[in-house]
């Protein structure tokens, strides 16, 4: 049964829906993760609302995201940081300037999709918006109790904000993540594919990075799986940041197999491309991980000191976790990663057997 708001109606209940022209989505983080965990609540937010304007108050790094999910963002409203916030150091000369002329947009509603609330509900209420809703920690301040939910620490990040959507009045759309894909983006690939004799299915991507470095597996143990893998006749494609070729540099240093190092040879949707074509993806818990949940790629997702609860893909069956400070960490990704690959085959096998009864004539029961 769904939570509802402790008032009699909920914020969006049909009748009301037609109030809410403008909205405010507070969320300035910096990961691109962190922004594919809450499509499926804009999702939600946009099939509701079809004609209202939303707006991303974030970081201007992701302007090139906005843009990319224009069926569910209007714009961005970039934002100058605020005490104690990390992933942005606060302009303190322009914030009363960015307060001032955000006041003057008269929201009709902030949501605030930022944590516990601890620092974003003060931050939410000070945009001046005619309403607010989000999430608060129980015996902190919390702006509106008919339209905030407690915060619950062990949530998948996704489904916290599908439970805000509902409880706010709004069906869920589904929990799938999604990462649209542009003849731009096919173009950017193709002569990189080229170059390196890249073929659909027969290759293997390893991501031996993360944004925080707590939370990546050595490069040996990434060598060692790859080296692996690639017995089995698969092309190794080691994936990252240009600020992570050192990490892949050392990966191929201590595989045994060749690999192709893509490091810094690719934007994020020439990434996404690849990603699509591979058959696996080995990685750490980082934006990587939740990309490949939406483009729909089986993966084996390292966590080390994140929680799987919280950023884990949902779909255990294509995507399989493996926790670092369990026993024999390594063996188990060997065999995650060995049988995702043999399902992977099955499933092909099936589909080419269908196809061929197709072309035939035969009735598929």
């Amino acid at each position: 049964m769904n939570q509802r708001a402790s008032s009699k109606t909920s914020m969006f209940e049909r009748g009301h829906r037609a109030n809410f022209k403008h909205i405010v989505v507070v969320r300035s983080l910096a990961g691109l993760g962190d922004f594919l965990c809450i499509v499926p609540a804009l999702r939600s937010l946009r099939t509701a609302l079809p004609y209202a304007k939303i707006t991303l108050m974030g970081l201007p790094k992701m302007q090139p995201l906005v843009e990319r999910f224009h069926q569910y963002m209007d714009d961005l409203l970039p934002f100058p940081g605020y005490p104690g916030l990390p992933e942005q150091a606060l302009q303190l000369q322009a914030f009363p300037t960015f307060l001032a002329t955000v006041q003057k947009k008269r929201f009709d509603l902030a949501l605030q999709m930022q944590g516990s609330g601890i620092l974003t509900n003060p931050l939410t209420v000070l945009l001046g918006a005619k309403r607010t809703a989000g999430f608060f920690l129980t015996g902190q301040y919390c702006p509106e109790p008919s339209s905030f939910l407690p915060y619950l620490h062990e949530e998948s990040e996704i489904r916290r904000y599908i439970r805000l959507m509902e409880f706010l009045g709004l069906p869920a759309q589904g929990d799938e993540l999604e990462f649209p894909l542009c003849e731009a983006d096919y173009k950017a690939m193709a002569a990189i594919a080229t170059a390196h004799s890249l073929q659909v299915g027969r290759y293997i991507c390893i991501h031996p990075g993360a944004s925080v470095v707590d939370r990546r597996w050595s490069p040996k143990r990434f060598a060692i799986i790859a080296d692996a893998l690639a017995r089995h006749g698969y092309q190794i494609v080691l994936t990252g940041s240009l600020e992570e070729v050192p990490l892949t540099q050392a990966v191929a240093r201590f595989m045994q197999a060749p690999s192709i190092n893509l490091a810094g040879s690719t934007n994020l949707g020439a990434l996404a491309v690849l990603l699509k074509g591979a058959c696996l993806l080995i990685c750490n818990d980082t934006g990587v991980s939740h990309l490949a949940a939406a483009l729909q790629v089986p993966s084996v997702v390292i966590f080390t000191t994140s929680d799987p609860a919280r950023w884990a893909p949902l779909n255990r069956t294509r995507h399989r976790i493996v926790c670092a400070a369990e026993n024999d960490t390594l063996a188990d990704a060997i065999a995650q990663a060995e049988m995702l690959l043999q399902l992977s085959l099955v499933s092909r096998e099936a589909t080419l057997v269908g196809l061929k009864r197709v072309e035939q004539g035969d009735t598929l029961v």
